[in-house]
């Protein structure tokens, strides 16, 4: 589209004109989509920012001084719009993995469970023939669900040092744990 059309196009929509809005929003709507859906990164959510994005826009249209330039006012509302959404977005909270098992719907199978406390009583062995530091380092992060920065205050370490001993604790875990595998 040319600036002399898309002018144009703009000033009718800032005059009231629906349809000339309508226009603006048929041919702004992928890109503006792309930039939010970018920022976002979940589709459901970039589509609802998207609408809010042009809701803004008119609403903001008045104050727009030249209407050669829409495209790239439009693209900085989106990207606006879009951090402020992810700012404000709740944050995702970590479950204990036996909160989700009262919603499963299958039927327990006896073998998976016998199974699954074998594997749990080898982690409970693997854990146990680690030195003491391993141990705690492993279980204050996984078990108690200590973020690295708690961690950090807790072993009075920083956070690079917690980094590595997580590392060394679970290849020796996983050496522990092939060691009481069965030849």
């Amino acid at each position: 589209m040319q600036f002399q059309s898309l002018a144009n196009l703009v000033e009718r929509a800032r005059q009231g004109d629906q349809a000339a809005f309508g226009e603006l929003v048929a041919l702004f709507q992928p890109p503006v989509f792309s930039v939010v859906l970018r920022r976002l990164g979940n589709r459901s959510e970039a589509v609802e920012a998207t609408q809010d994005v042009f809701m803004q826009a008119l609403r903001k249209l008045p104050q727009l001084r030249e209407p050669e330039r829409f495209a790239g006012w439009l693209r900085q509302i989106a990207v606006r719009m879009s951090i402020n959404r992810a700012m404000r977005r709740p944050h995702e909270a970590a479950c204990s993995p036996h909160t989700f098992v009262s919603m499963k719907t299958e039927p327990r199978d006896p073998l998976q469970d016998i199974l699954r406390a074998e594997q749990a009583g080898q982690v409970r062995s693997g854990l146990e023939r680690l030195r003491s530091l391993d141990r705690e380092t492993l279980l204050a992060f996984y078990f108690e669900g200590r973020s690295l920065k708690e961690m950090s205050d807790q072993f009075k370490s920083p956070v690079g040092t917690i980094k590595r001993r997580l590392h060394t604790a679970r290849n020796r875990l996983r050496d522990e744990l092939v060691a009481l595998q069965p030849a």
